[in-house]
């Protein structure tokens, strides 16, 4: 995405189809890919460059890492959406902690509202906070 700003939707959309590969996908993978590229470049500069940090983070781990990443997502998104945002919000807490701190924090006193769900996807995404990009604060 990158190496291809300051190209129209339609141009990235060409060498997307160019790139080796693409043209092999199954249809599907194919529009799923170019519905994504219209989306990235609907966004702000910064939401899209987040995007490709994430992308690029997950290329970078292995087949396991990838999927431990997937299942703490998966976990934390099966949440209803009140549960997820609090989740979400402690997460973003205990990562400008220390790596070393984080698990005491999360079974200390400020963390007794949890329920075994909300503590469960935590405690996941926690595991897998230092597979992850930094976020928008370094963290």
């Amino acid at each position: 995405m990158n190496q291809h700003q300051g190209m129209t939707l339609e141009q990235q959309e060409r060498a997307l189809e160019q790139e080796p590969g693409f043209n092999e996908l199954p249809t599907p993978t194919q529009q799923r890919m170019r519905g994504r590229l219209a989306q990235l470049n609907e966004m702000s500069p910064a939401q899209r460059q987040r995007i490709i940090q994430h992308t690029e983070a997950m290329e970078r781990l292995s087949p396991v890492q990838r999927a431990e990443v997937r299942q703490a997502m998966q976990v934390w998104g099966a949440l209803p959406l009140d549960q997820r945002k609090a989740v979400g919000r402690s997460f973003r807490q205990l990562r400008q902690l220390p790596p070393q701190q984080r698990m005491n924090a999360l079974f200390g006193p400020q963390y007794a509202w949890m329920n075994l769900a909300q503590r469960s996807a935590l405690t996941q995404l926690i595991h897998v906070a230092p597979l992850l990009p930094p976020d928008e604060h370094g963290q």
